[in-house]
């Protein structure tokens, strides 16, 4: 039965369409081809987010070599609930795509940013998949070598600068990672996560261990643009196209979350990782820091791509918060922010991305007067600000709440203040579009609207999916609430 080779069907519809795309060598058809094969995988995603909610974990052996000898894939609960944010995210946007990409890449080249697309896609789905460290190594590769094909492939020659930035950290990163992986290796003799997490406790507390974990974490932390690792991600998200910026707020820094979370409770084992007290609290000084410089830093933003830019080093440092509360109800309140997360940020970009395409610019002086002239568009904006400054009704007041309820539990007092007070810079930043936009009147014309200008219709349409998303989840956060605290259940009891 085809049921039975979904989990790697997951992984390989993508990877054959992306050459796919190479072959076809027409914008139009390879958007279509994209798309399909987003919406396809998202349904595949679907069905087997179904198989473990009913039968439990999924081990899926390749070739049929099974572990630790060969190559597995695995699926839990935490494994399907990225798969779903992932596949989510990349369907949708791809829609908004067809109207934007055209503006910010080459004709002669957006075959190409699809062909790439697909492979980060890829990656990312591999990522999450795979149950073996060597494996999982790899599809980060694939997944890093294709983000930065996307960021440089734009008209701005800015994106060259931030690939070849990204690269260089990215390459950092990946080599903390292999390093982890080769001692892991080294002291276990295997790469299946499980068997590896099933040998750690007769070499624990051996340096090699401790080193293999400090690497990792590094490694992780710059790929996902923790605090103080996260130089490479400004210009990224800045200066690439901004339907890649959209994707990557969306996805990327997500995944490696999930990876930091699957290695501290699948691999090194709860105990073993964080139950010593340092690390936690290390994991929480810099998620604290985080949080407080991406917040203050997108005050002074006047570019709206930068802005959103520091304040997902912000959002980072909730997701990162609650890992190191090092509780049932603290990993919860992560998961569940970075589920809304990526909602919230996809929906500030798509508004960005529309706004761009109007106005071509993305200056908030430069946008004064713009509610004015395109109101709807800035109310979209509007709630997805409000979301992640955490109003009641809107998904980003579930994950604060959540937190806020976490940190109280293990009487951190202190990181109620600390969430509290990022908060009320986030209307700082926020405002700052606001008050342009509301309260300002602009002294040329906005929006260069004419006769031949078609309306993006798919891209609003991608926008307001995200904009409901946000108040529906905002209302009725029963899904994404019971699954992360299934998930947390699940990983302290192992």
């Amino acid at each position: 039965m085809i049921s039975s080779h979904l989990p790697v069907l997951q992984v390989i519809l993508p990877l054959i369409a992306a050459p796919l795309c190479v072959i076809l060598r027409q914008g139009t058809l390879s958007w279509l081809l994209t798309t399909l094969v987003c919406f396809m995988s998202l349904a595949i995603s679907s069905c087997l987010y179904d198989q473990v909610m009913t039968e439990g974990v999924i081990s899926y052996a390749l070739g049929g070599w099974l572990s630790p000898w060969g190559i597995e894939y695995r699926l839990d609960k935490l494994t399907v609930f990225m798969l779903l944010i992932v596949n989510g995210v990349a369907a949708i946007v791809l829609l908004g795509a067809r109207s934007s990409i055209p503006n910010e890449i080459s004709s002669d080249r957006l075959y190409l940013f699809y062909t790439a697309f697909l492979l980060n896609l890829t990656g990312l789905l591999g990522v999450i998949v795979t149950g073996d460290a060597f494996n999982l190594f790899v599809f980060i590769e694939i997944a890093s070598l294709s983000s930065y094909a996307m960021i440089s492939i734009g008209r701005d020659r800015r994106c060259l600068y931030a690939a070849f930035k990204y690269l260089i950290f990215g390459t950092i990163g990946a080599s903390f990672i292999l390093i982890s992986v080769g001692l892991l290796y080294a002291v276990t003799g295997t790469l299946n996560m499980n068997d590896i997490f099933q040998r750690l406790p007769d070499v624990e507390n051996t340096r090699t261990l401790t080193t293999a974990l400090v690497f990792f974490v590094v490694g992780v932390g710059i790929k996902a643009a923790i605090f103080p690792l996260h130089l490479w991600l400004p210009d990224a998200y800045s200066y690439s196209p901004s339907i890649v910026s959209t994707f990557l707020a969306g996805t990327t820094t997500k995944v490696f979350i999930y990876v930091l979370i699957r290695f501290i409770f699948s691999i090194f084992g709860y105990d073993t990782a964080i139950n010593g007290g340092t690390f936690n609290n290390l994991l929480m000084m810099f998620a604290c820091a985080g949080i407080l410089y991406g917040s203050y830093l997108a005050i002074k933003q006047d570019s709206l791509k930068r802005l959103l830019a520091y304040s997902s080093i912000a959002q980072l440092g909730y997701m990162l918060l609650g890992i190191s509360l090092a509780t049932e109800a603290g990993l919860a309140a992560g998961l569940i922010h970075v589920f809304n997360h990526a909602i919230i940020k996809v929906a500030l970009f798509l508004s960005v991305v529309t706004i761009i395409f109007y106005c071509k610019t993305d200056s908030i002086i430069q946008l004064a007067g713009l509610a004015k002239k395109l109101p709807l568009l800035t109310s979209a904006f509007l709630v997805s600000g409000l979301s992640l400054i955490g109003v009641p009704m809107t998904a980003g007041f579930i994950s604060k709440w959540y937190l806020i309820k976490a940190s109280l539990q293990s009487g951190y007092w202190g990181l109620v203040v600390v969430i509290v007070f990022s908060s009320v810079l986030a209307i700082i930043y926020i405002w700052k579009f606001i008050e342009a936009s509301y309260f300002k009147s602009s002294e040329k014309e906005l929006v260069a609207l004419n006769e031949d200008q078609k309306t993006p219709c798919l891209l609003l349409f991608s926008l307001a999916l995200f904009v409901i998303a946000n108040i529906y989840f905002g209302l009725d956060s029963s899904f994404n609430v019971e699954l992360a605290n299934a998930i947390a259940n699940d990983l302290f009891r192992k």
